[in-house]
């Protein structure tokens, strides 16, 4: 009989694709159209399964009915119920380890520039830190549950299966990617070995669906990104005469006369401050094409993207990024054999400043209206501050980088079902990068004033040129044989696999000086003289490296109730020597559904599910360079002069044989449960991390001449916690959605040789010291500010110190009457902690909203510089509006102390001593991302032949809540490894508040 019907969702919207087929008739079925109808041939009698991603299965008799209407309910719980982890995928339910899954609603309705940016606050756990917002490079700091090695603390980046380089995972496109799991602890990441202990990120991209239709979607955005500069300096009149001030406090002579003040006041409508000047508005755009669909036996996915983000920076409309991505998944069976291929393309245009010190230098110059960058001919002037370039002119004329990335995926799969349960798989993955980079320098000709009519003299070797570019080829190869069979209430699993990973990098680089200012080719100065013509390299420009493994898992369950499982890899690494070059890296998880129990039924129905689950085992890392074992030297050319004529030199680096794995013990404990009949969902884990064998370099004498050679000497702990909790309500025709996820972790270093180190950059240090969190500020302590000489007399002071009223005073901590060394504190750690991420979605009928929260509960962040001191080491000649609460004799409960002339002894004593002064409150919540959006009607969007119209505006970064207004509260030194070159001060690109409108197609 011939069977006709119609599927529809409960708001009664149809259904398009969904999968019917009779049971227990193989290739028996159809799927619906674009109305939700369908027609099938079949018996009175049979039962019809109708099946649908995202809703429950629902399966119909055959009576003498011959026209269906149906209704899917939606199942939130099943959109959940599949988790991919190393080499696998496992259920929800029976997930033993730690893992985050993050679907790409998360990811793609943030407009940011790469995938590690939409992570921030999206799983517990993941810490990512934005320090620039710089297009042109987009740092940011990227870890798993903190810190656990005074190495490197970078997780291990799978897509699709296949190991990557980390550049690899940003440069994929966002809108390509189905979902990320994070894999968190031992019984998750320890079949990835010797790379796994700061945690592994396992990317799946998106594929078509079988028995779908051809899909079209279609989706662009388009927005401004504002530079949100949040400090500004005072008006020019004020400027100077609190410059006089800060001279006649510590007895010189004021700067500035009454007429001159009067005539900045009288001006003062005229000013402008140069770091206005060089920042702008900047569009971004994005634009995604894919087509996907499928039959019974293959599926295939197309995918095209377009990125754009423009620099804030003004003078070169093409400074900014572009990233152009190309994407096929073409997946099919034939019998027993499933065939999948990948083929993912990227190129990334990006086109940056050559110029180095911009806002800084543009923030420094106070606003008088006298101070310009450009005449009105096209000049670029000096000025008494900046007399050797401006940053209009290095923005407009001093050159550029021109960056051309690409980069290649290829994956290639086949596997075979040997009997039921067992199948062999094989996989061939390649990466290929290649970066090219060449750069133009211009010297610009500066003028001292408007009134001058020839510039200052320019280095004519600044004309110049170079070319970079590198290779890189990484080849992965895997044979893994896996078995999944249930027999009656046990369920064993088991994975066996060699896997093999090749890595080749080579690099070189040559520049030109001297080359013709227009055109940028060589002359004959640029050929007549040695060291014109340079060819850079080192030994890093070659670099070869290769994984072999073995690896397995064993898990078995009992009735979905109890849970087991084991897993190991064996690495043998390419960077250690033969003797030590080989590493196992167990781990044991188990799991237990109380809630499966029979003297827990009444809580599965009434309330929910219930489990715990525990992990123990040694994850690694080898995290050093390709040739640390090995001593090695470096040729520099161009390094001494010897009988008038240019020589190269050499250097050299020691090399440590006997180096082997650094090796993390992980424990974890967890619990899932879930309320409310699964509408609630709470998960909690505790963690503990003991790295050993930590690979670094003994501490020596600078007089030794070199580095010592890494060696395993280091030894640390990271522990924490982390809760996630979802929530899912409906309220008449309002489907609420409510997610919040918070974690923390707290490092300690256990053992350092010499026991601790202190550095110092300016007036900061930091000290790596045994018992305490890596790289932790140490400094002095702040007593308020001396108020009388009295107090000061009755006060220690530091050593030859000369300090007045309104100057800052420090705790004696020894009691001895001085203030020297020996009074330092711990201060602080940089170190994010109590960071957290909470969603709220809500829709109604066609409306849609969503806001999303992000921030960190606890952390310091040492801040030295001009944001700090105000006319800054003369360096600066700005005070800014948030430094106006200075000390004063009426004012002596303020937050700064009295302004005293850069190189005074009060100006030493206040700002060159490093203490809690200079230690902020680095605490914040963000309104990270608001989105508004609306779905028109089916009904309507059919009438112009569409499937789905989706329109909706956004904004990122909107409202920020901190105790600093005038710094991003972001802003640090420290990279992912809370290691740091320099001090913080807050000269970084600015904020930037993002305001946008975009649509969703579907044909």
């Amino acid at each position: 009989m011939t069977i006709r019907g119609n599927v529809k969702d409960v708001n009664g919207e149809p259904l398009i694709g969904v999968s019917i087929s009779v049971k227990g008739r193989s290739g028996q079925g159809t799927v619906t159209d674009i109305d939700g109808n369908f027609t099938l041939q079949c018996e009175k009698g049979n039962v019809l399964s109708f099946s649908y991603i995202g809703y429950k299965t629902t399966e119909v008799k055959v009576g003498n009915k011959s026209d269906l209407m149906i209704t899917l309910q939606e199942d939130t719980e099943q959109l959940e119920e599949v988790i991919v982890v190393g080499y696998g995928t496992t259920t929800r339910k029976s997930a033993v380890g730690s893992v985050s899954q993050v679907k790409s609603e998360a990811i793609t309705k943030r407009p940011v520039a790469n995938v590690t940016q939409a992570l921030q606050g999206a799983a517990p756990g993941v810490i990512v830190q934005q320090t620039s917002y710089n297009p042109n490079d987009n740092k940011t700091n990227f870890n798993i549950r903190g810190i656990s090695t005074l190495n490197d603390n970078s997780p291990l980046i799978v897509i699709d299966g296949i190991v990557s380089d980390g550049g690899s995972f940003n440069k994929l496109n966002p809108n390509d990617i189905e979902n990320i799991s994070v894999l968190k602890d031992a019984g998750t990441a320890a079949i990835y070995g010797s790379r796994s202990a700061n945690g592994v990120i396992v990317v799946t991209t998106k594929s078509g669906k079988k028995n779908e239709k051809p899909t079209v979607r279609l989706n662009g955005s388009v927005g401004w990104q504002n530079p949100d500069i949040l400090f500004s300096p005072v008006a020019g009149y004020q400027n100077a005469t609190l410059t006089n001030l800060a001279n006649t406090n510590v007895g010189n002579d004021p700067k500035f006369t009454p007429e001159q003040i009067r005539d900045l006041a009288a001006h003062q409508s005229e000013e402008s401050w140069f770091y206005d000047q060089i920042m702008r508005t900047a569009l971004q755009q994005n634009y995604n094409l894919s087509v996907s669909g499928g039959s019974a036996n293959t599926t295939y996915m197309v995918s095209m993207g377009y990125f754009d983000q423009e620099s804030n920076y003004v003078g070169n409309k093409n400074f900014g990024v572009e990233r152009y991505n190309f994407r096929t998944n073409i997946n099919t069976e034939v019998g027993r054999f499933k065939l999948n291929a990948i083929l993912a393309y990227t190129r990334n245009n990006s086109i940056s400043t050559t110029g180095s010190s911009l806002e800084i230098d543009a923030e420094r110059v106070p606003t008088y209206y006298y101070y310009k960058m450009k005449s009105a001919d096209g000049r670029y002037l000096l000025n008494d501050i900046l007399s050797e370039f401006n940053p209009l002119g290095a923005l407009e004329a001093g050159g550029f980088n021109k960056y051309r990335n690409n980069y290649l995926n290829a994956n290639v799969s086949a596997e075979m079902k040997i009997i039921d349960g067992l199948s062999l798989k094989g996989v061939l993955g390649a990466d290929v990068i290649n970066d090219t980079r060449f750069t133009r320098n211009n010297a610009v000709e500066y003028y001292a004033s408007e009134d001058a009519t020839t510039p200052r003299p320019v280095n004519l070797a600044n004309n110049k040129t170079s070319n970079w570019n590198s290779d890189a080829y990484l080849i992965n190869t895997q044979l893994l044989l896996n078995y999944n069979k249930t027999f009656g209430k046990h369920t064993v699993n088991g994975l066996f696999g060699v896997t093999n990973e090749s890595y080749t990098y080579t690099a070189n680089e040559i520049e030109k000086k001297y080359v013709d200012p227009d055109l940028g080719i060589g002359t004959d100065t640029t050929t007549g003289e040695a060291g014109n013509i340079t060819g850079k390299t080192s030994v890093d420009d070659t670099n070869r490296t290769s994984l072999t493994s073995l690896l397995g898992r064993v898990g078995y369950s009992y009735a979905d109730k109890y849970y087991g499982e084991f897993s190991f890899r064996y690495d043998g690494s390419s960077k250690f020597h033969k003797d030590y070059r080989w590493g196992f890296f167990p781990s044991v998880s188990l799991g237990w559904r109380l809630s499966e129990e029979n003297f827990m039924s009444f809580y599965k129905e009434k309330v929910g599910d219930l489990k715990l689950r525990t992990s123990f085992g040694i994850l690694g890392s080898q995290a050093i360079g390709t040739y640390d074992r090995f001593t090695t030297y470096t040729v520099y050319d161009n390094n001494y002069a010897y009988g008038n004529s240019v020589v190269s030199g050499t250097g050299f680096a020691l090399g440590l044989n006997d180096l082997t794995w650094e090796k993390t013990k992980t424990f974890n404990i967890g619990v899932d449960a879930s309320f409310f009949n699964n509408q609630l969902n709470l998960t909690f884990d505790y963690f503990y991390k003991r790295t050993t064998d930590i690979l670094m370099k003994p501490i020596v004498p600078t007089v030794f001449g070199t580095d010592m050679p890494m060696d395993n000497i280091g030894e640390m702990q990271n522990q924490g916690w982390e809760i996630g909790i979802n929530y899912n309500i409906r309220t008449g025709q309002v489907q609420h959605g409510f997610s919040l996820n918070l974690s923390d972790s707290y490092n300690k270093v256990l053992k350092f040789p010499g026991h601790e180190q202190i550095t110092k950059v300016d007036e900061l240090e930091r000290i790596i010291r045994e018992g305490v969190p890596l790289n932790s500020y140490y400094g002095y302590k702040t007593d308020g500010y001396f108020q009388s000489y009295e107090e000061i007399e009755a006060s220690a002071i530091p050593v030859g110190g000369k300090v007045q009223p309104g100057d800052v005073k420090f705790v004696d901590r020894n009691n001895d009457g001085v203030i020297d060394s020996k009074d330092r504190f711990i201060l602080g750690n940089a170190f994010p902690r109590y960071t957290f991420g909470f969603t709220y979605n809500l829709s109604w009928k066609g409306l849609d909203f969503s806001m999303f929260w992000q921030g960190v509960g606890k952390r310091d962040m040492m801040l030295r510089g001009e944001l700090i001191e105000p006319f800054h080491e003369n360096y600066s000649y700005n005070i800014f509006k948030h430094q106006l609460d200075f000390w004063t004799p009426t004012n002596t409960d303020a937050t700064w102390p009295r302004l005293a002339a850069p190189g005074s002894d009060s100006n030493k004593n206040n700002y060159k001593t490093g203490s809690d002064m200079q230690i902020l409150d680095g605490k914040y919540m963000r309104l990270k991302n608001l989105v508004i959006g609306y779905t028109l009607p089916k009904s309507w969007s059919k009438k112009v032949g569409m499937e789905k119209l989706r329109v909706y505006v956004s904004g990122e970064n909107l409202l920020t809540f901190s105790n600093n207004s005038f710094i991003d509260p972001e802003s640090t030194e420290f990279d992912s490894k809370m290691s740091a070159d320099g001090a913080n001060s807050g000269r970084s690109y600015p904020t930037l508040r993002y305001y946008g409108f975009g649509i969703d197609v579907e044909f």
